[in-house]
Protein backbone atom coordinates (compact mmCIF):
# COMPACT_ATOMS: atom_id res chain seq x y z
CA UNK A 1 0.00 0.00 0.00
CA UNK A 2 1.40 3.37 -1.06
CA UNK A 3 2.22 5.66 1.90
CA UNK A 4 0.23 8.89 2.11
CA UNK A 5 2.51 11.81 1.23
CA UNK A 6 1.99 15.14 3.03
CA UNK A 7 4.11 18.13 1.98
CA UNK A 8 4.02 21.38 3.94
CA UNK A 9 4.89 24.70 2.25
CA UNK A 10 5.16 28.15 3.78
CA UNK A 11 7.11 30.30 6.21
CA UNK A 12 8.14 30.21 9.87
CA UNK A 13 4.67 29.26 11.09
CA UNK A 14 4.79 25.97 9.19
CA UNK A 15 8.52 25.55 9.83
CA UNK A 16 7.48 25.13 13.47
CA UNK A 17 8.96 28.23 15.09
CA UNK A 18 7.64 28.46 18.63
CA UNK A 19 7.39 24.69 19.16
CA UNK A 20 10.88 23.55 20.21
CA UNK A 21 11.70 19.84 20.27
CA UNK A 22 15.16 18.24 20.59
CA UNK A 23 17.05 21.46 19.79
CA UNK A 24 14.94 21.97 16.67
CA UNK A 25 11.41 22.93 15.68
CA UNK A 26 8.41 20.63 15.29
CA UNK A 27 5.23 22.63 14.58
CA UNK A 28 1.62 22.02 13.65
CA UNK A 29 2.33 20.27 10.34
CA UNK A 30 4.46 17.56 11.96
CA UNK A 31 1.82 17.07 14.66
CA UNK A 32 -0.89 16.80 12.01
CA UNK A 33 1.10 14.28 9.98
CA UNK A 34 0.98 11.77 12.85
CA UNK A 35 -2.82 11.83 12.80
CA UNK A 36 -3.37 11.31 9.09
CA UNK A 37 -3.29 7.51 9.23
CA UNK A 38 -4.56 5.01 11.77
CA UNK A 39 -2.13 3.54 14.27
CA UNK A 40 0.65 4.92 16.42
CA UNK A 41 3.74 6.51 14.86
CA UNK A 42 2.36 6.79 11.33
CA UNK A 43 5.31 8.87 10.11
CA UNK A 44 7.89 6.77 11.93
CA UNK A 45 6.42 3.55 10.53
CA UNK A 46 6.31 4.91 6.98
CA UNK A 47 2.53 4.87 6.66
CA UNK A 48 2.73 8.64 6.15
CA UNK A 49 5.61 10.36 4.38
CA UNK A 50 5.97 13.89 5.71
CA UNK A 51 8.14 16.57 4.11
CA UNK A 52 8.30 20.07 5.60
CA UNK A 53 9.68 22.44 2.96
CA UNK A 54 8.68 25.63 4.80
CA UNK A 55 11.44 28.17 5.42
CA UNK A 56 11.36 31.03 7.90
CA UNK A 57 10.94 34.40 6.19
CA UNK A 58 9.44 32.97 3.00
CA UNK A 59 7.07 35.02 0.88
CA UNK A 60 4.57 33.83 -1.71
CA UNK A 61 7.24 34.16 -4.42
CA UNK A 62 9.56 31.84 -2.50
CA UNK A 63 6.84 29.23 -2.19
CA UNK A 64 6.09 29.42 -5.90
CA UNK A 65 9.66 29.48 -7.20
CA UNK A 66 11.55 27.33 -4.67
CA UNK A 67 9.25 25.16 -2.60
CA UNK A 68 6.54 24.17 -5.09
CA UNK A 69 8.83 22.49 -7.68
CA UNK A 70 10.36 20.30 -4.95
CA UNK A 71 6.92 19.51 -3.56
CA UNK A 72 5.55 18.36 -6.93
CA UNK A 73 8.48 16.01 -7.46
CA UNK A 74 7.42 14.25 -4.23
CA UNK A 75 4.00 13.46 -5.77
CA UNK A 76 2.04 14.58 -2.69
CA UNK A 77 -1.44 13.48 -1.73
CA UNK A 78 -1.80 16.45 0.62
CA UNK A 79 -0.20 19.91 0.34
CA UNK A 80 -0.48 22.70 2.89
CA UNK A 81 0.18 26.28 1.78
CA UNK A 82 0.22 28.78 4.64
CA UNK A 83 2.04 31.97 3.69
CA UNK A 84 1.54 35.70 3.16
CA UNK A 85 2.48 37.57 6.34
CA UNK A 86 6.03 38.24 5.17
CA UNK A 87 4.69 39.72 1.93
CA UNK A 88 2.83 42.36 3.96
CA UNK A 89 6.11 43.40 5.64
CA UNK A 90 7.82 44.42 2.41
CA UNK A 91 7.73 47.73 0.55
CA UNK A 92 7.16 45.69 -2.62
CA UNK A 93 3.77 44.43 -1.36
CA UNK A 94 1.38 44.04 -4.28
CA UNK A 95 -1.88 42.18 -3.67
CA UNK A 96 -2.27 41.49 -7.37
CA UNK A 97 1.11 39.73 -7.46
CA UNK A 98 0.32 37.83 -4.25
CA UNK A 99 -2.98 36.64 -5.71
CA UNK A 100 -1.34 35.52 -8.96
CA UNK A 101 1.36 33.54 -7.13
CA UNK A 102 -1.09 31.83 -4.78
CA UNK A 103 -3.39 31.01 -7.67
CA UNK A 104 -0.51 29.34 -9.50
CA UNK A 105 0.54 27.35 -6.42
CA UNK A 106 -2.99 26.20 -5.61
CA UNK A 107 -3.72 25.29 -9.24
CA UNK A 108 -0.50 23.28 -9.54
CA UNK A 109 -1.32 21.26 -6.44
CA UNK A 110 -4.78 20.51 -7.82
CA UNK A 111 -3.47 19.51 -11.25
CA UNK A 112 -1.23 16.95 -9.56
CA UNK A 113 -4.15 15.47 -7.67
CA UNK A 114 -3.21 16.74 -4.21
CA UNK A 115 -5.70 17.88 -1.61
CA UNK A 116 -4.96 21.46 -0.54
CA UNK A 117 -4.79 22.92 2.98
CA UNK A 118 -4.83 26.71 3.47
CA UNK A 119 -5.26 29.19 6.30
CA UNK A 120 -5.87 32.89 6.83
CA UNK A 121 -3.60 34.58 9.38
CA UNK A 122 -3.65 37.42 11.94
CA UNK A 123 -1.80 40.61 11.08
CA UNK A 124 1.61 41.15 12.68
CA UNK A 125 0.85 44.72 13.77
CA UNK A 126 -1.91 43.57 16.09
CA UNK A 127 0.19 40.70 17.42
CA UNK A 128 3.08 43.04 18.26
CA UNK A 129 0.79 45.71 19.68
CA UNK A 130 2.04 48.46 17.35
CA UNK A 131 0.45 51.95 17.63
CA UNK A 132 -2.76 52.28 15.68
CA UNK A 133 -1.41 54.45 12.87
CA UNK A 134 1.32 51.89 12.19
CA UNK A 135 -0.80 48.81 12.83
CA UNK A 136 -3.77 49.71 10.65
CA UNK A 137 -1.90 49.73 7.30
CA UNK A 138 -0.42 46.31 8.09
CA UNK A 139 -3.83 45.04 9.17
CA UNK A 140 -5.32 46.28 5.91
CA UNK A 141 -2.67 44.42 3.94
CA UNK A 142 -3.22 41.20 5.88
CA UNK A 143 -6.99 41.46 5.42
CA UNK A 144 -6.36 41.77 1.69
CA UNK A 145 -4.17 38.65 1.68
CA UNK A 146 -6.77 36.78 3.73
CA UNK A 147 -9.54 37.83 1.34
CA UNK A 148 -7.54 36.44 -1.57
CA UNK A 149 -6.81 33.20 0.32
CA UNK A 150 -10.51 32.84 1.18
CA UNK A 151 -11.58 33.32 -2.43
CA UNK A 152 -8.96 31.01 -3.91
CA UNK A 153 -9.51 28.36 -1.23
CA UNK A 154 -13.14 28.23 -2.27
CA UNK A 155 -12.20 28.13 -5.95
CA UNK A 156 -9.90 25.14 -5.43
CA UNK A 157 -12.04 23.39 -2.79
CA UNK A 158 -9.26 23.66 -0.22
CA UNK A 159 -9.49 22.60 3.41
CA UNK A 160 -9.41 26.11 4.83
CA UNK A 161 -8.74 27.10 8.44
CA UNK A 162 -9.58 30.49 9.97
CA UNK A 163 -6.68 31.66 12.13
CA UNK A 164 -7.41 35.39 12.14
CA UNK A 165 -10.43 35.40 14.46
CA UNK A 166 -10.29 37.54 17.60
CA UNK A 167 -10.57 34.60 20.00
CA UNK A 168 -7.49 32.95 18.52
CA UNK A 169 -5.46 36.18 18.52
CA UNK A 170 -6.45 37.26 22.04
CA UNK A 171 -5.58 34.01 23.82
CA UNK A 172 -1.94 34.63 24.78
CA UNK A 173 -1.56 31.09 26.13
CA UNK A 174 -1.49 29.98 22.48
CA UNK A 175 1.48 32.14 21.55
CA UNK A 176 5.22 31.92 22.08
CA UNK A 177 7.24 34.63 23.80
CA UNK A 178 7.73 36.47 20.50
CA UNK A 179 3.94 37.03 20.20
CA UNK A 180 4.19 36.32 16.47
CA UNK A 181 4.37 32.52 16.34
CA UNK A 182 2.22 29.98 18.14
CA UNK A 183 3.75 28.27 21.14
CA UNK A 184 3.42 24.53 21.61
CA UNK A 185 -0.22 24.89 22.68
CA UNK A 186 -0.98 27.02 19.63
CA UNK A 187 0.72 24.64 17.20
CA UNK A 188 -1.20 21.74 18.73
CA UNK A 189 -4.48 23.62 18.35
CA UNK A 190 -3.77 24.42 14.70
CA UNK A 191 -2.97 20.74 14.06
CA UNK A 192 -6.12 19.61 15.86
CA UNK A 193 -8.32 22.05 13.95
CA UNK A 194 -6.87 21.01 10.61
CA UNK A 195 -7.30 17.36 11.61
CA UNK A 196 -10.99 17.90 12.37
CA UNK A 197 -11.55 19.48 8.95
CA UNK A 198 -9.68 16.67 7.19
CA UNK A 199 -11.49 13.97 9.16
CA UNK A 200 -14.83 15.51 8.15
CA UNK A 201 -13.82 14.97 4.51
CA UNK A 202 -12.54 11.47 5.17
CA UNK A 203 -8.92 12.54 4.66
CA UNK A 204 -7.59 11.77 8.15
CA UNK A 205 -7.92 8.23 9.51
CA UNK A 206 -5.81 8.61 12.64
CA UNK A 207 -6.61 10.15 15.98
CA UNK A 208 -6.41 13.93 16.46
CA UNK A 209 -3.26 15.45 17.95
CA UNK A 210 -3.44 16.19 21.65
CA UNK A 211 -4.08 19.83 22.51
CA UNK A 212 -2.28 19.51 25.85
CA UNK A 213 1.27 20.93 25.72
CA UNK A 214 4.25 19.24 27.33
CA UNK A 215 5.94 22.56 28.10
CA UNK A 216 4.46 25.53 30.04
CA UNK A 217 3.22 28.60 28.16
CA UNK A 218 5.61 31.60 28.23
CA UNK A 219 5.07 34.08 31.06
CA UNK A 220 4.15 37.68 30.44
CA UNK A 221 7.59 38.76 31.65
CA UNK A 222 9.24 36.42 29.13
CA UNK A 223 7.15 37.93 26.32
CA UNK A 224 8.04 41.48 27.38
CA UNK A 225 11.72 40.55 27.60
CA UNK A 226 11.65 39.12 24.09
CA UNK A 227 10.00 42.28 22.74
CA UNK A 228 12.57 44.47 24.47
CA UNK A 229 15.54 42.48 23.15
CA UNK A 230 15.26 39.98 20.31
CA UNK A 231 11.89 41.34 19.19
CA UNK A 232 13.36 44.70 18.27
CA UNK A 233 15.91 42.97 16.06
CA UNK A 234 13.23 40.78 14.46
CA UNK A 235 11.13 43.82 13.52
CA UNK A 236 14.20 45.64 12.23
CA UNK A 237 15.24 42.71 10.02
CA UNK A 238 11.75 42.19 8.62
CA UNK A 239 10.84 45.85 8.14
CA UNK A 240 14.08 47.55 7.05
CA UNK A 241 12.81 48.14 3.53
CA UNK A 242 9.23 48.72 4.70
CA UNK A 243 9.83 51.30 7.43
CA UNK A 244 10.07 54.44 5.25
CA UNK A 245 6.93 53.41 3.37
CA UNK A 246 5.18 52.39 6.60
CA UNK A 247 5.83 55.82 8.08
CA UNK A 248 4.32 57.37 4.95
CA UNK A 249 1.32 55.05 5.23
CA UNK A 250 0.96 55.96 8.91
CA UNK A 251 1.02 59.68 8.09
CA UNK A 252 -1.63 59.11 5.45
CA UNK A 253 -3.62 57.12 8.01
CA UNK A 254 -3.51 60.02 10.46
CA UNK A 255 -4.56 62.54 7.80
CA UNK A 256 -7.58 60.46 6.82
CA UNK A 257 -8.47 59.92 10.47
CA UNK A 258 -8.41 63.67 11.13
CA UNK A 259 -10.59 64.30 8.08
CA UNK A 260 -12.96 61.47 9.00
CA UNK A 261 -12.28 59.70 5.71
CA UNK A 262 -10.56 56.53 6.92
CA UNK A 263 -13.24 54.45 5.20
CA UNK A 264 -11.73 55.47 1.85
CA UNK A 265 -8.55 53.55 2.67
CA UNK A 266 -10.54 50.41 3.45
CA UNK A 267 -12.59 50.84 0.28
CA UNK A 268 -9.44 51.25 -1.79
CA UNK A 269 -8.00 48.04 -0.35
CA UNK A 270 -11.26 46.20 -1.10
CA UNK A 271 -11.19 47.42 -4.69
CA UNK A 272 -7.57 46.25 -5.02
CA UNK A 273 -8.53 42.72 -3.91
CA UNK A 274 -11.47 42.67 -6.32
CA UNK A 275 -9.23 43.77 -9.18
CA UNK A 276 -6.58 41.18 -8.26
CA UNK A 277 -9.11 38.34 -8.34
CA UNK A 278 -10.72 39.68 -11.52
CA UNK A 279 -7.30 39.69 -13.19
CA UNK A 280 -6.96 35.98 -12.43
CA UNK A 281 -10.28 35.27 -14.09
CA UNK A 282 -9.21 37.19 -17.21
CA UNK A 283 -5.87 35.39 -17.25
CA UNK A 284 -7.65 32.04 -17.20
CA UNK A 285 -9.85 33.11 -20.11
CA UNK A 286 -7.54 34.92 -22.57
CA UNK A 287 -10.16 34.93 -25.32
CA UNK A 288 -12.86 36.48 -23.11
CA UNK A 289 -12.20 39.97 -24.41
Amino acid sequence: MKPLCFVALGDSLTAGIGDPVDEGWRGWAALLAEGLAAGEGAVREGVVRFHNLAVSGSQTGDVLDRQLPVALELRPDLVSVVVGVNDTLRCTFDIRAVAARLDEVYAAAGRHGAHLLTACLPDPGAMLGLPGALARPLARRQRAVNAVVHALSERYAAVHLHLADDEWVADRTLWSADRLHPGERGHRLVAARFHALLAARGLAAGGPPSCEPQLPSPTRSASLLWLATAGTGWVARRCTDLLPQLLTLAADEVRHQVRGSSARLDLSATHAVTAALAALTVAEQPDAA
